[in-house]
């Protein structure tokens, strides 16, 4: 069987889909330019979070769906990202590389895990970018006049049911600028990126500021009666649309804080990659959070939820008031606030290409380094054109359908790394191999011997059981998403299936935590393992879940693009791989020149 030729391509497939990168530089290979500090990567996380999610998403979800427990929606979201933030952090701190969650994965898993990761969080960050210039260029329009929708819908209409109403070539332009920024050299654009986040946050504080002096505490505790009757005000006070308002204000909120991942891709270009990513994470998770949960805090208390303007809250409200400088002031923080987003969001895209080509699983030309700007030169102009093209065509709304589910999956794939880290055994010895080979029983499944230590036996079932867990997460998310919108009999059985899938999650989670991990000497570890990634890994995939199936059909024809190139390119090209076969050659030959 073994010389079947059938058998050998199988196996040879299994092996470069499942090997794991090592480290390995290419010789003679220009590097990337390590000039980056914890402050530049901590305003790199901070501006690429706090964007659209301040100036806009406060105040939509306000309005029509959490009503002032906004601010718990915004709590609720940040502890969710945090979870996975905390799982990113640890990563950083074990493999200081170029290229996120891709390269975390590829040390890991293995190399076909890896691909699919970068390969979405490439589609991730092209249309974060394209969304994010889509609504920079939306709101500068809405505030001249809309001089540009005017012309482009008279002379150059689009009629075209899946694509926007007219070309927005102030979009494409925004993008450009920033890209070619970003490819002048990673000093002058974090440089950049370091003096619009401060007048970001500047802005916020004033809003902060001018809010808590403008407040009015009733607006907390409006009764239903005092509603007007043409508006959608739910059932009044703190909690107007109940709990499940709050809960489903969370999964919108959710995405304000998408970004933080950016910091985790310039691994090569920080001074002190394992002490400054993880606390940068950290750190600007912490920002972004004070942020976003003050400017919700003042946005309700000065003035009603159901009177909020969910396209522009924050200068509609000031000109409410009376107060037109501030409304000036807000509105340039604005801007600043979405260049800070729009370069965060291009920012880690050449450099995940980067990665990538550099291992050979993308083309090589995407791979090289300019020797002037030390940067990813042609990769970062090729993804500015390209995201640029995305926000000419596409609608904002069409655009946002697409942001999550790569970022979602990528956060879910980090946690599950991090398990399997954890519970691996580090020193491999003969005895452990001996062992291998006897039965595994129940008192082994459960730890009963108290082993402090992992071996072989406790490796082999910790991966068994997060197999498990990550089946029934996926179980769990769909019945639950699905059962709200079913009635009847179908309803009973997903609650079944529910009951079923969660007390498996919980057994699960009880007999990994009895399992020992791994003593290693890092920078920063995740506490309370297995309990935080196992958390994070439920949240994205109900998360995932609750995406409409417009959104996974786009993404499942991404996925067939990337798994193509794969399959006829990266494979074959694979640095590692070549680099194995090259070893694997080299032992087999030894033992013949011997005899």
């Amino acid at each position: 069987m073994m010389d079947d030729p059938w058998y050998k391509s199988t196996d040879s497939l299994t092996w470069a889909m499942t090997r794991k990168k090592t480290d390995s530089d290419e010789p003679g290979k220009e590097k990337l330019n390590r000039v980056l500090t914890f402050f530049d990567l901590t305003a790199l996380g901070t501006g690429s979070t706090l964007g659209c999610g301040v100036y806009v998403l406060a105040g939509a979800v306000a309005k029509s769906i959490a009503g002032p427990a906004v601010v718990l929606s915004f709590a609720i979201a940040a502890v969710v990202s945090a979870f996975s933030g905390l799982c990113y952090a640890e990563f950083a701190g074990r493999v200081p590389k170029a290229g996120s969650a891709y390269i975390y994965s590829y040390v890991a898993v293995g190399e076909f895990t890896a691909f699919v990761i970068g390969w979405n969080l490439l589609i991730e960050h092209l249309i974060g970018t394209a969304s994010v210039a889509k609504a920079m260029s939306n709101y500068c329009d809405s505030l001249l006049g809309s001089p540009q929708r005017r012309y482009m819908i008279e002379n150059f209409p689009i009629h075209i049911g899946f694509l926007a109403d007219y070309p927005d070539i102030a979009s494409f332009v925004v993008i450009v600028v920033i890209a070619l920024l970003v490819a002048w050299g990673v000093r002058e654009s974090s440089f950049t990126n370091n003096i619009f986040t401060a007048l970001n946050l500047i802005t916020v504080c004033i809003v902060i500021v001018t809010g808590f002096y403008k407040a009015n505490y009733s607006n907390w505790s409006i009764p239903k009666s005092e509603i007007p009757p043409e508006v959608k005000g739910g059932e009044g006070g703190f909690l107007p649309y109940g709990w499940v308002g709050v809960a489903a204000g969370a999964a919108k909120c959710f995405y304000g804080f998408i970004g933080f991942d950016s910091i985790a891709t310039t691994g090569e270009e920080t001074k002190n990659p394992k002490r400054d990513i993880p606390l940068a994470i950290v750190a600007s998770l912490f920002l972004s959070t004070i942020a976003y949960c003050g400017v919700a805090t003042v946005l309700t208390l000065m003035w009603p939820y159901y009177s909020q303007d969910p396209d522009a809250p924050l200068p509609a409200l000031y000109e409410n008031l009376g107060m037109p400088v501030i409304k000036i002031i807000v509105s340039g923080g604005a801007i600043f606030a979405l260049c800070t987003s729009l370069l965060g969001a291009i920012f880690p895209l050449p450099r995940i290409l980067y990665a990538m080509a550099s291992d050979g699983l993308l083309f090589k030309f995407l791979s090289n380094i300019n020797a002037t700007t030390k940067t990813p030169l042609i990769s970062t102009v090729i993804c500015g054109v390209f995201a640029g093209t995305l926000a000419t065509v596409f609608n904002l709304e069409q655009l946002i359908d697409m942001a999550s589910i790569g970022t979602l999956q990528a956060y879910t794939i980090v946690c599950i790394c991090v398990l399997i880290l954890r519970y691996t055994d580090n020193n491999p010895s003969i005895q452990d191999n001996i062992s291998k080979s006897k039965a595994i029983t129940v008192y082994t499944w459960l730890n009963l011997s108290n082993a402090k230590v992992p071996n072989s036996d406790t490796q082999f079932i910790s991966r068994a059981l997060i197999f498990i867990f990550s089946v029934c997460t996926f179980v769990f998310g769909i019945s639950l998403s699905n059962m709200e919108s079913h009635h009847g009999n179908t309803r009973n059985v997903l609650m079944i299936i529910n009951v079923i899938s969660l007390m498996v999650l919980l057994v699960t989670l009880f007999m990994l935590a009895r399992l020992p991990t791994a003593q290693e000497d890092l920078s920063f570890k995740v506490p309370l393992v297995p309990l935080i990634p196992c958390l994070s890994i439920v949240l994205n995939v109900y998360l995932m879940m609750e995406l409409e199936y417009k959104t996974w059909i786009r993404f499942i024809v991404w996925l067939i693009c990337g798994l193509l190139i794969y399959l006829f390119y990266g494979i074959g090209h694979s640095l590692e791989g070549n680099k194995q076969k090259i070893q694997l050659n080299t032992i087999q030959i030894k033992p013949k020149l011997s005899s």
